[in-house]
């Protein structure tokens, strides 16, 4: 959902979770093929821009948001990538850009990529850059394995290293616990330690598309699968525990989404998706705890 008014620019930044997630090789250049289905949810953050001035002698970009420690200078992915098609279209411009956090950083849910997407719509909007999405996605994946989803913003299987999508139908209806434990991981650290030669079990992805497209609950919930759980999950028990608490409070399934250490459970009964998010808080499993919705755009 995007809004613009001449130099105003509005819209919603959505995250995802991964249904599920398979690593089938370290390549040469040391990214991991992957084979990955990724799902929006009905969390999001929210961002605005407003073009301050145009035409200026020097490129200014001016980030402000409502979370301490997220960074707001050329470390943010979404003055990246604001920066990197102010360059490559020689743009000088003072562009202000205001940031309203919802998804929780270092999540496993494309909280930094949903930001990155966003900004490079905006600039393409406001600046009349006339890229497609094809274009976008091109100038995503140089910032981000997960931005040219985010671009895409449908429910999509993810190949190469991310980059690669086929549009496919999302999650029926159902209500999304979600849950990050007091954590934070690393992508880089859990790729770097996951052997993906040796794996023995793999996720059941082409399956999960044909239940996804017979619109089957209980058979996607079978073949949700996220083989970098063999790593995360050692190096933090919690998610093992947010995981086990949702199956017996009634979910159909539960996993960890991306990285980690993020775990959503499907549920299909609104009672029981409320009562395992206040068991979770009670015990002070995770401090950021969302019951939500599926968003298939």
């Amino acid at each position: 959902m995007e809004q613009t008014i001449n130099n105003y620019f509005s819209i919603k930044a959505y995250a995802k979770v991964n249904l599920a997630l398979d690593v089938l090789r370290r390549r040469p250049d040391g990214y991991h093929d992957v084979k990955m289905i990724m799902q929006n949810l009905d969390i999001y953050d929210e961002l605005e821009f407003e073009v301050l001035a145009r035409d200026t002698e020097d490129t200014q970009i001016t980030l402000t948001v409502n979370k301490e420690g997220i960074p707001t200078d050329d470390r943010n992915l979404a003055y990246k990538a604001i920066a990197i098609l102010f360059e490559a279209f020689n743009i000088k411009s003072h562009i202000a850009v205001n940031l309203i956090k919802n998804i929780p950083a270092e999540a496993g849910m494309a909280g930094g990529s949903t930001d990155c997407a966003a900004a490079l719509k905006a600039v393409n909007v406001l600046y009349n850059l006339g890229l497609t999405t094809d274009e976008l996605m091109k100038y995503g994946v140089k910032l981000g394995a997960d931005v040219p989803y985010c671009i895409l913003g449908r429910t999509a299987i993810s190949e190469g290293i991310g980059e690669v999508l086929t549009p496919i139908k999302g999650l029926p209806a159902v209500h999304v616990l979600v849950a990050k434990p007091p954590v934070n991981v690393s992508t880089k650290e859990i790729y770097t330690n996951l052997k993906a030669n040796e794996l023995d079990k793999h996720p059941d992805v082409d399956g999960m598309v044909e239940a996804l497209e017979s619109q089957n609950l209980n058979a996607i919930a079978e073949r949700m699968e996220n083989v970098l759980e063999t790593v995360t999950v050692n190096m933090h028990p919690q998610i093992e525990e947010l995981k086990s608490l949702m199956k017996e409070q009634g979910a159909l399934n539960a996993i960890m989404s991306g990285s980690g250490p993020t775990v959503f459970g499907l549920f299909e009964d609104k009672d029981k998706v409320w009562e395992a998010a206040m068991m979770i808080s009670d015990q002070e499993l995770a401090p950021e705890v969302f019951i939500t919705r599926p968003v298939n755009g």
